[in-house]
């Protein structure tokens, strides 16, 4: 998980506050790979500062179960926390994709 955070990019790991990350083995329903779960940046007001930390949460085993070896597990983990990451940051499903698609192009 520390070499998948490592890959955000700086900038955006710097206005990570108030976020908890957690591994858990599998996720409420098939073909979940990771949630966020909280209010997201864009969304919060002045009376959201004394709340309980968001939650982005990663599902260990569907990554284990589609990556072929350490290094794609590792790639895999690191564009699910990316996608939660994005989430956390008040961006919607297509929003994130579209991310997604720029990012591959550049990498």
């Amino acid at each position: 998980m520390e070499r998948a955070l490592r890959r955000i990019p700086p900038r955006f790991r710097r206005r990570l506050d108030n976020v908890a990350i957690v591994v858990e083995r599998e996720p409420p329903r098939p073909g979940l790979l990771g949630l966020y779960h909280g209010v997201p940046l864009t969304a919060r007001s002045v009376g959201d500062s004394f709340r309980m930390p968001d939650q982005i949460t990663i599902y260990q085993g569907p990554h284990e179960r589609m990556s072929r070896n350490p290094a794609e597990l590792e790639k895999n983990v690191a564009d699910t926390v990316w996608h939660e990451i994005a989430h956390y940051f008040g961006m919607d499903e297509p929003q994130v994709r579209r991310a997604e698609r720029r990012r591959r192009l550049r990498d």
